[in-house]
């Protein structure tokens, strides 16, 4: 049967309403909308001697990225509107959580002003805002001389999705570059203001990510584009009045596992031009002060081989993972950057993990983790060095934007589980750090009222996972409801960091818990490898582990651990959903890559070719395709009793496309032996990130706590 017919046969059943017995004693007599039934298609391929069957590959829109076809587009829209249906008697739950959420959140909040160059930059909210005002003023002036640069509440007006991108101001401070997405694809629109004028100039730019960068004159741009598989994969230079079109290419990979991205030095003296995927780099530099010079590679790629770049005084200081897998320190001239001039400044370290750096004038910036513990280094030129202190034995921290060459403070972000969010300004002649700016809570907020540990969970192979968790000291530790969160993916570790909207769960019972399984990268690059293609199950074991010593310290029970899971998290949410469903009472899995054979096979998609050296190539691979075959959550669905489920999803996400969480839900449904609750909802005007608006954020986390406490029966 041709496609156009088997699309046009497809159907979906309609929202009758259909008594369901097991809900009976929780809710006396109510009725419940019949869950829409997905269609079954046969579909078929073959790889490496098996054959694979998909009956719900037509939910795949065979002209993604536009999705246009009516039973897919039916289907989506009939499960959002099941959603609502199951959810619309808990309403005025819903209602009372935004306004928990919302009372937390300061209405007119505002960045703490930073300089740069000859001006002092600020983001603000107005009241009931959505989004972010920008402004700035002349170094030497007050605010009351401001001017604003960018209103994104005047850009977004009109539009459901908004996101402002990548934005840089001139080295003059004239002009102004900014990229736009207006319906969650992730595909910006540039534009150039004239911040003396205050009106764009003519020159618009389409397909973009990332944030231009200007060469020193401000007469030229640099910017990278993207395919039509929304892979970042030419270098442009835009120079002001002309033909977008008739931009020269700096550089264009070819390898379509490689993406593009470009910035400066902190010096502003260079142009960084990298490329790479998941697990290797290649850096290039050009002169910021001429674009149209002859790229200078520093060293050519080779597998494994990561490493990023800064210079300072005509020398460049290197991260890199060459000598030891933790990375060190090297320095070479940028005459000569090729890796036979790298020399030693700091020595690779079982013991301590580099994450990034920063070479400043005066003073070379240094991140890392010592037993699995955010630091920050300073070291002079001089050789003498220190790391911060701060004020908690157990917290996250970052270096953040700190764009002048010369600095007397170092802006940092500082947070724990109880501790709010703060800016600090490290005085670095007394090394001392000033308080700028602490997360205000209007509501109302305690933190003698709250208790954060931090514990180790043996895994079933004798490794040891840390557990951060919180909760009230009124609940204590023991047994309860306890929400269980992991990512687990691209060495990306989850900070045990400060959130206003945890403390609508943890005021009404739940302990919360992130599980830093393997995956991430939060007891060194070592521990993101042991959960990466051939170990990725170590990251699913690790977390059901951690899920049974938490039971087996009395902090909760099994059946009364809510998961929690975004994107490649989703896949974990996936994972031990098939492996140990009795342990769970409900699933958050948000945007969730479960459908991860299809993906992974597809070389159409944006991003599979750059994927595979993070959960390798079943396409090429017969072992890597057994090994993802053995735990695709898509897969292993089988007919047995699942906990309440609410996945989400986005029409317009170029990372996980909308047909991985409504395929997984539509095999959920045919398969699963339960009466639980299986919620979907599928973003139809956003992308991976789901809502953009500040206030619409919150209302999703709010639906999603009303799943939860409904899940729990506490509603």
């Amino acid at each position: 049967m041709k496609r156009r017919a088997v699309l046009k046969a497809l159907a979906v059943t309609s929202t009758s309403l259909l008594p369901i017995t097991s809900f009976a004693k929780q809710m006396k007599e109510f009725t419940l909308p019949t869950p829409p039934v997905a269609n079954r298609i046969a579909h078929s391929y073959s790889r490496h001697g098996y054959t694979i069957t998909d009956p719900y590959f037509w939910l795949k829109d065979q002209g993604y990225p536009k999705v246009t076809e009516k039973p897919v587009l039916d289907y989506l829209k009939a499960e959002n509107s099941y959603r609502e249906a199951i959810m619309a008697p808990n309403q005025a739950v819903t209602d009372q959580l935004f306004a928990e959420l919302k009372a937390r959140v300061k209405d007119d909040d505002a960045s703490v002003p930073q300089k740069d160059g000859a001006f002092i930059y600020q983001s603000r909210f107005a009241p009931q805002s959505q989004y972010r005002t920008w402004v700035r003023w002349p170094v030497g002036k007050t605010a009351a001389d401001e001017a604003i640069i960018l209103d994104e509440p005047t850009l977004a007006k009109g539009h459901e999705y908004f996101r402002l991108g990548g934005h840089s101001v001139s080295e003059d401070g004239r002009l102004i570059a900014y990229s736009t997405d207006t319906n969650g694809s992730e595909r910006f629109t540039i534009r150039v203001r004239d911040l003396v004028s205050g009106r764009d100039l003519d020159d618009t730019i389409d397909g973009s990510i990332g944030a231009p960068v200007w060469q020193t004159d401000g007469k030229a741009f640099v910017w990278q584009e993207l395919s039509p598989e929304w892979r970042s994969f030419r270098t442009r230079l835009h120079v002001l009045g002309t033909d977008p079109k008739n931009d020269a290419v700096l550089y264009e990979e070819k390898d379509t596992g490689f993406s593009v991205g470009v910035g400066l030095t902190t010096s502003k003296k260079w142009l960084v031009l990298n490329t790479g995927d998941n697990i290797t780099s290649e850096v290039r530099l050009i002169p910021a002060d001429n674009f149209k010079a002859a790229p200078r590679l520093v060293s050519a790629r080779r597998e494994g081989h990561q490493y990023e770049v800064d210079e300072r005084e005509a020398v460049l200081y290197i991260r890199t993972n060459d000598h030891h897998i933790n990375f060190r320190v090297a320095t070479a001239p940028v005459a000569t950057p090729e890796e036979t001039h790298w020399q030693d400044l700091i020595a690779g370290s079982d013991d301590h993990y580099i994450t990034g750096l920063e070479s400043h004038k005066n003073v070379l910036v240094i991140e890392e983790k010592i037993a699995g513990l955010e630091h920050v280094r300073l070291r002079g030129y001089d050789g003498h060095e220190h790391r911060i202190a701060f004020p908690e034995p157990a917290y996250t921290t970052s270096v953040s934007n700190n764009p002048d060459y010369e600095i007397v403070q170092l802006r940092l972000s500082y947070a724990s589980m109880i501790t709010p969010t703060t800016v600090y300004d490290y005085d670095l002649m007394t090394r001392t750090l000033v308080s700028r700016k602490v997360q205000e809570i209007p509501s109302g907020y305690d933190k003698t009222q709250y208790a954060t540990e931090r514990l180790q969970a043996p895994g079933r192979d004798g490794k040891l996972v840390p557990v951060s968790i919180v909760y009230k000291k009124t609940r204590g530790t023991k047994a309860g409801p306890l929400h269980l969160y992991a990512y687990g993916s691209y060495g990306y570790a989850v900070p045990p960091n400060f959130s206003a909207s945890r403390l609508s769960l943890l005021d009404r019972g739940f302990a919360y818990a992130i599980a830093h399984v393997r995956g991430g990268d939060d007891l060194g690059y070592g521990w993101y490898l042991q959960g990466k293609t051939h170990n990725r199950k170590n990251t699913f074991n690790d977390y059901v582990d951690v899920a049974k010593f938490l039971i087996e310290k009395g902090y909760t029970k099994a059946g009364d651990i809510s998961c929690e899971g975004r994107s490649a998290g989703g896949q974990v949410m996936g994972a031990i959903t098939n492996m140990a469903p009795e342990l769970w009472r409900a699933v958050i899995a948000d945007v969730p890559f479960v459908d991860v054979m299809n993906t992974m096979q597809d070389e159409s998609l944006p991003l599979t070719p750059g994927e595979w050296p993070e959960w390798g190539n079943p396409i090429k691979n017969k072992a890597d395709f057994d090994y993802m075959m053995s735990y695709s959550p898509y897969e292993n669905v089988s007919a047995k009793a699942y906990p309440n489920m609410w996945i989400s999803g986005g029409l317009n996400d170029p990372r996980v496309t909308y047909w991985e969480p409504a395929k997984w839900a539509a095999k959920l449904r045919h398969d699963k032996t339960d009466h639980n609750l299986l919620l979907v909802k599928i973003n139809m005007g956003a992308g991976h990130g789901g809502k953009s608006g500040r206030y619409d954020s919150l209302l999703e986390t709010a639906q999603e706590y009303t799943f939860l406490l409904k899940s729990f029966h506490m509603i």
